[in-house]
């Protein structure tokens, strides 16, 4: 059978392994909170709303590609779906976003007290599928995921630290190095590093050195969130999911944002510095526009393509490097084709 090109195999194996990771999702979705209707509804709210479960496929496919069946890493790939939606019901509060896969954001239909404890449950939800999994996988490994999981969860909470002081004292001093290393921490151990280190680390049996894994993880993690960053400025609209220029309007850092700062003159460079100051509600569309115009004009976006396509390419080396000696597999190849399709979405 001749291999599929890269692209359908990558949404081949997203759909499949996602569907997966959402039928077993649903099951403890059912199961939460039983005697608390209202809050089991809302727990459910952003897991229904559907995603790629990249992450969940991501931990079943690196499982796969070592030898293992996809279900004996299902527990820890479905407790990193539930603490992902954790975590973008917390974002959202903290960034002021209106809108989530296509919706109200669940702190707009409900309120901030609200979505906070929505966020704050799912958290908890998140570490069963880790406990359940002491009878697959025995009380050595499963630790070890539970120290993984750990790891992961505060590398991500420091990332978003750092992005969350950018905004608070108002950052306009930052470089690419700055922009990476926070994308290291909040972006890319949750969404690639992690996932890639727990299905080897499953399908290994903890034979295998985590370490390895860790550049690939940081360069294919990297050039999907600058991707993403992309997508915000120029993407679909209905495809994209989120609101268009919501970066700009709650003043991340995107590596765009950062590459404009280093290139307007003076007066231009005060005028954005303001714009970024001040709260989210004061700045209008036409200053919006003015922003997204500066880009085009200086080049920003382009440089963050580049930037963006020459992680792609490092992280193709690193997994030549990190699944050396590896059979050929679909697992395989999914996860060698993730760095060109993590700059070529739409």
């Amino acid at each position: 059978m001749r291999p599929l090109p890269q692209a359908l195999l990558v949404r081949e194996l997203l759909a499949e392994y996602g569907d997966a990771a959402r039928a077993r999702m649903r099951q403890y979705l059912r199961d939460a909170h039983p005697h608390e209707a209202p809050l089991q509804t809302l727990v459910a709210d952003y897991p229904e709303r559907g995603g790629r479960a990249l992450r969940a496929s991501l931990c079943l496919a690196a499982a796969s590609a070592f030898g293992a069946r996809p279900e004996e890493a299902l527990g820890p790939a479905v407790a990193l779906e539930l603490l992902h939606n954790a975590f973008l019901v917390h974002d959202d509060v903290e960034d002021e976003s209106e809108e989530r896969r296509g919706r109200p954001t669940l702190h707009q239909l409900h309120g901030v007290p609200v979505a906070v404890n929505v966020g704050d449950a799912l958290a908890v939800l998140s570490l069963r599928p880790l406990l359940d999994d002491v009878a697959r996988l025995g009380p050595h490994l499963t630790l070890r995921v539970l120290e993984e999981a750990q790891r992961m969860a505060r590398e991500s909470v420091e990332g978003q630290a750092l992005e969350l002081a950018w905004r608070q004292h108002n950052a306009t001093d930052l470089g690419e190095a700055d922009y990476l290393r926070m994308v290291l921490k909040k972006t890319c151990w949750y969404t690639s590093i992690y996932p890639l280190r727990i299905g080897a680390l499953v399908g290994t049996r903890g034979t295998v050195d985590l370490e390895r894994f860790l550049r690939f993880g940081f360069f294919v993690g990297a050039a999907f969130q600058i991707q993403d960053d992309l997508l915000n400025l120029v993407g679909d609209e209905a495809r994209y999911g989120k609101e268009l220029n919501g970066d700009l309007r709650e003043g991340k850092r995107t590596l765009m944002l950062i590459h404009l700062l280093g290139a307007l003159p003076a007066g231009e460079r005060a005028r954005l510095s303001r714009l970024l100051a001040a709260p989210r509600a004061e700045r209008t569309e036409a200053e919006l526009r003015w922003v997204r115009g500066r880009m085009e004009r200086h080049g920003s976006l382009e440089h963050a393509r580049r930037v963006a396509h020459g992680l792609a390419g490092a992280a193709l080396h690193e997994f030549s490097v990190a699944y050396a000696g590896m059979p050929d597999s679909r697992d395989k190849r999914f996860l060698e084709a993730l760095p060109t399709w993590s700059i070529e979405r739409t």
